[in-house]
């Protein structure tokens, strides 16, 4: 009779035991243990990122954080750590947050156009994904990547065409370069090559090209019309005369690429640069900024007409005033300057 009380006692102690620890386990896994009051938050978790640092991150979200570690031990999570970006729900239990953190790796949107320099878009991009502005600019001016892809440093700006695309966070600068490059052949389709060829203009001069028009006009409807003027004096022999890339030799100059520079003065015409189309025949080196995808296009599908001038048309802003010859330049002209000077721009 004592050893069947006994064995009833150790029956139901173990009962109580592995009651208790059951609970315990489930409620290490299973108890909702999210702190915030958002609906979801996004957490960052870096490449080289410790245990350590993935509790120091989630440890404000979580109101049971040695719960979340029992858990992760109990997973392999600790030594399976997984970089990227990770969208956390309110309510979610230590099995959730932690299948979702090996797993749940979530896409960033990155965007950018109108970049002027490599360093200013190095600049935008780290903001964006995990990679560094110094890493993203060390893969960008790699001469030995440009020169496989027939560009150099000069034209190198018009392998990023401005768009936005899904990336994981967690992406380096040579993944980074190399989906650009994808991108950049995709963008350029055997129509365009086509349009290109015809227009006797390699891809990197249409986009340098394509540069000028951007920066000479916001006007998308205006884009193939003023390149068609720039396509005229080119054909012609002409100086493409574009005040824009004035602008751009005396940023490159001084290396101080923030400077506004609202009105260009005939001392300007004469800086000493390879940028400067009022001294320099043809096109420029490479791009003067980022065009965008519209102004490329504009190039492509130039406007077909006789202008070979225009100045900013004072009556109708952002637009221009075209003409065939210098007489009606001139007479366009007169206008914009006593306009400029009434606003006593002087630079």
């Amino acid at each position: 009779m004592n050893i069947k009380r006994i064995l009833l006692i150790l029956v139901l102690l173990g009962l109580v035991v592995g009651g208790s620890f059951a609970y315990m386990v489930y409620s290490a896994f299973f108890t909702p243990n999210t702190s915030f009051e958002d609906k979801e938050v996004f957490v960052f978790i870096p490449s080289d990122a410790s245990f350590s640092d993935v509790k120091k991150n989630l440890g404000p979200l979580l109101k049971d954080v040695g719960a979340f570690e029992s858990a992760a031990k109990r997973k392999g999570y600790t030594e399976n750590i997984r970089a990227g970006k990770y969208r956390l729900v309110k309510g979610m239990n230590n099995n959730e947050l932690i299948n979702n953190l090996r797993v749940g790796n979530i896409p960033v949107k990155v965007a950018f156009n109108n970049q002027e320099t490599l360093a200013d878009l190095a600049g935008r991009i780290s903001d964006q994904i995990e990679a560094d502005s110094i890493s993203l600019l060390n893969a960008f001016r790699d001469t030995d990547f440009l020169s496989e892809n027939k560009m150099d440093l000069d034209t190198s700006l018009a392998l990023y065409v401005p768009n936005s695309y899904e990336f994981f966070w967690n992406t380096d600068a040579v993944e980074f370069r190399t989906r650009m490059l994808t991108e950049y052949n995709r963008f350029w389709t055997d129509a365009r090559k086509t349009k290109a060829k015809a227009l006797g203009l390699t891809q990197n001069e249409v986009v340098t090209l394509a540069s000028i028009v951007h920066k000479e006009t916001a006007k998308i409807d205006e884009r193939p019309k003023v390149a068609g003027l720039y396509l005229n004096r080119l054909r012609t022999g002409m100086l493409l005369q574009a005040d824009p890339t004035v602008i751009y030799a005396i940023k490159k100059e001084t290396g101080n690429f923030d400077t506004i520079i609202k009105r260009v003065l005939y001392k300007d015409l004469e800086i000493e640069s390879p940028y400067n189309t009022y001294k320099n025949a043809g096109l420029p080196p490479g791009p003067i900024t980022m065009p965008d995808i519209s102004a490329v296009d504009g190039v492509l599908n130039p406007e077909k007409h006789n202008y070979f001038y225009m100045v900013a048309n004072v009556e109708n802003f952002g637009y221009h005033m075209f003409a065939k010859d210098l007489a009606q330049h001139g007479r366009n002209k007169v206008q914009y300057v006593r306009w400029i000077n009434a606003q006593k721009i002087k630079r």
